[in-house]
């Protein structure tokens, strides 16, 4: 079984919790799984009603994976409608002596605002840090798992070798009919 805190931002994980390779791929199956991912990606998740948190998560990734698979300018566009209709509110912090503003979900929000609005504010690091355009969706059929490209071309196509193995194995087979 994959772990949740792939690659540290749950932006990404969030968005990954969908696995079409899996025989079910909602990898977000109940409450207990809910907990676990929270656990994992280091968030508070103190659940009110258990199956409503669980289906407001679920409709955050599905928001979430809408943004993600937009071309880099339509992406840009769909993350600030997004954004514009969360709770958000800014925070500034001291970071070596310098402030830093932060995004933050209002106190009392609950855990599918708080994913939304720390999702958020981890799409708009990735930005800041010049990761934005290298932010894909694997390229292998059915996978469509987020990943940042940190291949020194930037020219990665797959989020695994997994799904790497996969797509070259079948383009193999077709050429070989």
């Amino acid at each position: 079984m994959r772990q949740f805190a792939e690659t540290g931002l749950v932006a990404l994980d969030l968005a990954n919790t969908w696995d079409e390779y899996l025989d079910d791929p909602e990898r977000l199956p109940d409450t207990d799984t809910l907990r676990h991912f929270c656990r994992d990606l280091g968030e508070h998740c103190e659940l009110g009603e258990g199956v409503d948190d669980l289906r407001a998560v679920r409709a955050v990734r599905e928001r979430l994976r809408a943004v993600l698979s937009c071309a880099p300018p339509d992406r840009t566009r769909a993350l600030a409608e997004w954004a514009g209709e969360l709770p958000i509110r800014v925070a500034v912090e001291d970071s070596d002596g310098a402030p830093r503003q932060r995004l933050t979900a209002p106190e009392g929000a609950d855990l599918a605002e708080r994913l939304a609005v720390r999702s958020v504010a981890e799409l708009l690091d990735l930005a800041a840090s010049g990761d934005w355009e290298r932010l894909r969706l694997c390229a292998a059929d059915p996978c469509k798992d987020a990943f940042v490209d940190h291949s020194r071309p930037g020219k990665r196509q797959f989020c695994s070798t997994r799904c790497a193995n996969r797509a070259h194995a079948a383009a193999s087979r077709a050429r070989r009919r």
